[in-house]
């Protein structure tokens, strides 16, 4: 092994050297991860096959020639992989340099997705308040019931847009927070009983029992108390007004196996309708609904779960989702007692 090839060996990125007679000379472990095989002593063309990489190989190889960048993306199953592509004439030939930009992409995209989500979020409540305003300084001017009936939904327009800016805001708070664990014991069946308690109207309302199990003996973990309360909340509301439709809500609280021994288990069932298959993996996402006017009618600003999820990571704990159509709906979470 030449000098080249020891200096492209020990580089932590993949790096693909391509002598003057257009094959590659040298390759590094993480290019020949990268590429799926070893190219070397193969002719470049064959490994490295996209149209605007090969074609600033071909410039390099002239006397004179710049070092230039170029995109190169590996489609994947789920997502593509990304890289930004160095390409630098050397006197051995052209040195090809790979630097992974596959998560600044996906993070990008993600801060693209997001505001262009609260921006449509705002656009509806906006637009329903703007157009009754106008009408109020209008035809309804005088019309003391349409302006009674108007001003009753603007206030629930301005009201959804509230808990649209309150969500977000809770839901950076979490997130700033994320990699600090509490560290202070809470009692979770205390937590849970006063959840209850609290939205237990709400739900006799809507013809819908909430029963408790398991609540009546203290079960300590490290906890951040008005985290726990959000959690605890968000799953019975959601349980309440999606899965109301089986009558009963089910909270238990008990131990459960996971993947440090023996964790505390919070388990909310309904006995509703259910959710395809199709959706469970995305519940979590940010604005990801199932049924989205449903959702938007009953209150819903789609960053509940997305909360739900990032306080148990804070935690260190799991969550998982079970649910099949006509079955019903059973969120877990497990929380490490120590």
């Amino acid at each position: 092994m030449d000098d080249s090839q020891q200096l492209i060996a020990a580089l932590p990125v993949p790096v693909v050297l391509i002598g003057r007679d257009e094959r590659v000379a040298a390759a590094n472990a993480p290019a020949v991860a990268l590429l799926g095989a070893d190219p070397t002593g193969r002719h470049h063309g064959l490994t490295l096959r996209q149209p605007a990489l090969l074609e600033a190989i071909g410039r390099a190889m002239q006397p004179g020639a710049p070092t230039v960048e170029v995109r190169h993306v590996i489609p994947g199953p789920s997502s593509e992989v990304v890289h930004r592509v160095t390409v630098t004439p050397v006197p051995q030939g052209v040195v090809c340099t790979f630097l992974d930009l596959s998560e600044q992409e996906q993070i990008g995209q993600m801060r693209r997705d997001f505001v262009a989500n609260v921006s449509h979020e705002l656009r509806t409540p906006l637009t329903a308040l703007l157009g009754f305003i106008e009408t109020l300084r209008g035809p309804a001017r005088e019309d003391a019931a349409a302006r009674d009936r108007f001003l009753g939904i603007m206030a629930r327009e301005a009201e959804r847009m509230n808990r649209l800016v309150r969500d977000l805001l809770q839901l950076s708070r979490v997130e700033a927070q994320e990699r600090v664990r509490p560290t202070e014991p809470i009692d979770l069946a205390a937590a849970l009983r006063a959840s209850v308690l609290a939205l237990r109207p709400m739900a006799e309302e809507q013809g819908v029992s909430i029963e408790v199990a398991g609540a009546d003996h203290p079960l300590e973990v490290p906890a951040d108390p008005d985290q726990i309360t959000q959690v605890l909340n968000n799953l019975i509301e959601n349980a309440v007004k999606y899965g109301g439709a089986g009558g009963r809500v089910l909270a238990t609280l008990g131990r459960g196996q996971g993947p440090r021994g023996s964790m505390a288990k919070i388990e909310v069932r309904d006995f509703g309708e259910g959710i395809d298959q199709i959706h469970l993996g995305r519940l979590t996402e940010r604005f990801y609904r199932v049924d989205g006017h449903r959702s938007r009618e009953k209150g819903g600003t789609g960053l509940g779960l997305a909360i739900v999820k990032h306080i148990v990571n804070r935690h260190r704990g799991r969550l998982t989702i079970e649910s099949r159509p006509g079955q019903g709906s059973t969120f877990t979470i497990l929380l490490p007692e120590s």
